[in-house]
Order: C-alpha cells, then sequence, then structure tokens
C-alpha cells in the first residue's frame, strides 16, 4: 500500500511542467533564456568559444530590462496589463532590488571583462536599446502610439544583434556569412512580438499560418543554401530557426484553446529550438 502513495495521478506531470512553464515566464527568465541559448547557439555554429562572460551580462542586462519593462507598464497602466504584470508589481519589492542588482552586475562585468575594442560596438547597442526603453515609457500619452508599429521590428533588430554580435567579433568565418542568418532570426524575434501583440490585443485578427510556414521556408531554403556550401553548422542554425517559425504557426492555431499565460510562455518556448544543437559535441 505504501508503494502506491509514489504513483503519480493522471496528469499531474502535465500539470507540474505548465507550473514550471508560467513561473518561468512570470518571473521574466523567459527572455534571457532564449537570449543565452541564441547566443550559444550563434556561437556552435560559428565553432566560437564564448567566454563566460558574454552570456552572463546578456542573462543578466535582458533579465533587469525585461523586470522594468514590467514594472513600468504595471505602475503606468497605459496597456492592458497582463498576468505577467500584475505578479511582477505584486512582487516588486523584491524584484526591483533584484533587477536593479542585475544590472548593475551587468555594468560591472563589462566594464572589467569587455575588450576595449567592443566597448564602442557594446555602448552603441546599449545606448540604442536604452533610447528605445525611454521612448516607450516616457510620460507623453501619445508615446506607445507613435512606437507601436515599429515596436515589434526594434525590439527583434536590438534582441538579435545582442546575441549576434559577441560572436560576429569572434568568428573565424567570413563575417557575410552572418549577415543571413541574422536577419532571418531577426524576423523571427519580430514574429514572435508581433504574435504576442496580436494574442493580447482586443481585436479579433486571422491566424498567421501562412506567413509562418513562410519564413520556416526560407529559413529551410537557406539552410539548404548553407550546407550546399559546406557550412553545416549553420546550415543547422537555420533549421532551428525554422522549427521555431513553424511552432509559433502552431501556438497561433491553438491560441484559442490555451490559457493566456500558457500561451505567452508557449511562444518564448518554442524560440529554445536551437538549444538541441548546444547538445552536439564540438
Amino acid at each position: 500500500m505504501a508503494a502506491t502513495s509514489h504513483i503519480s495521478r493522471p496528469g499531474s506531470t502535465h500539470l507540474e511542467a505548465t507550473v514550471i512553464l508560467r513561473f518561468w515566464h512570470l518571473i521574466s527568465l523567459d527572455a534571457p533564456t532564449v537570449a543565452v541559448v541564441w547566443v550559444s547557439a550563434f556561437a556552435w555554429a560559428n565553432q566560437v568559444v564564448l567566454p563566460w562572460w558574454v552570456p552572463a551580462i546578456l542573462a543578466l542586462g535582458s533579465w533587469s530590462v525585461y523586470v522594468g519593462d514590467r514594472l513600468l507598464d504595471a505602475l503606468s497602466a497605459r496597456t492592458a496589463l497582463q498576468a505577467r504584470h500584475h505578479f511582477n508589481w505584486r512582487h516588486r519589492r523584491v524584484l526591483a532590488p533584484m533587477a536593479l542588482f542585475a544590472f548593475v552586475a551587468a555594468i560591472c562585468l563589462a566594464i572589467v571583462y569587455v575588450p576595449a575594442a567592443a566597448r564602442v560596438r557594446n555602448t552603441a547597442l546599449a545606448a540604442a536599446a536604452c533610447l528605445y526603453f525611454i521612448a516607450v515609457h516616457r510620460p507623453e500619452k501619445k508615446s506607445r502610439s507613435s512606437l507601436k508599429l515599429p515596436k515589434e521590428a526594434l525590439v527583434g533588430i536590438l534582441f538579435t544583434l545582442a546575441c549576434v554580435l559577441p560572436v560576429w567579433a569572434r568568428t573565424e568565418l567570413n563575417p557575410l556569412e552572418l549577415v543571413l542568418p541574422t536577419f532571418l532570426f531577426t524576423l523571427l524575434a519580430w514574429l514572435n512580438c508581433h504574435l504576442i501583440d496580436r494574442w493580447e490585443s482586443t481585436v479579433p485578427q486571422r491566424n498567421v499560418l501562412q506567413s509562418t510556414l513562410a519564413l520556416s521556408g526560407v529559413f529551410l531554403v537557406a539552410a539548404i543554401l548553407f550546407g550546399s556550401f559546406h557550412q553545416p553548422r549553420l546550415a543547422a542554425l537555420l533549421g532551428a530557426g525554422a522549427a521555431g517559425s513553424f511552432g509559433l504557426g502552431i501556438l497561433d492555431l491553438v491560441a484559442s484553446r490555451l490559457a493566456p499565460i500558457t500561451l505567452r510562455a508557449a511562444a518564448d518556448l518554442v524560440l529554445l529550438s536551437p538549444a538541441i544543437l548546444l547538445t552536439l559535441t564540438r
């Protein structure tokens, strides 16, 4: 009889996985996880060994920015608040100091470890991110509406560049070979932001399965192209991008069947498709 107490109830494993997925999203670990996976996957594809502080700075910086963004959204309440906003606001006395500490830690690591030659590039990217952040959260009522159209694209560009530039500076391959993968992963990041915005909109909209399939097709064509030019790692990276785009399309199809918080977390989960590459030997 004692042994039966260890038998899980039907569906308990699925429930536990869902709870973990939601918590991963609520505490803003989703974006840093994607950032670390992407920079590591780009490094793997280019046979670059990144120093430990590169993903550390990226993780700390992105986490602090996302926590700050959600707290400022909750403070201004200029947009419809979601579960992530309510969670961060309820726990602001813990999360705000932690985010500030993470931001300061990222800056300290950058000062100590980032080579002087790379500081100009990194400073320019950080300045662009700060300007975007300030523009989004400035007090004028029209600030969000004025950035509504390019917002998802800007996030996609800044996020992808932050993941690619550390690899770009260290690769022994032709840097131009990274242009197409960078562009396609920027589109993937944009698609992720765009779909989340659509799902959280109160205006009914058509699904974008055709767009996600088209992007998946472009990823696959590019993968075949790089494979034919004897770049199997870049081809594998692009194949993982195709899987991520296809995953977003599937999520859009079943969006109405999923709880909003689960759907939002799953949107970032499918962007972890390049993680499979990190299990392969270098």
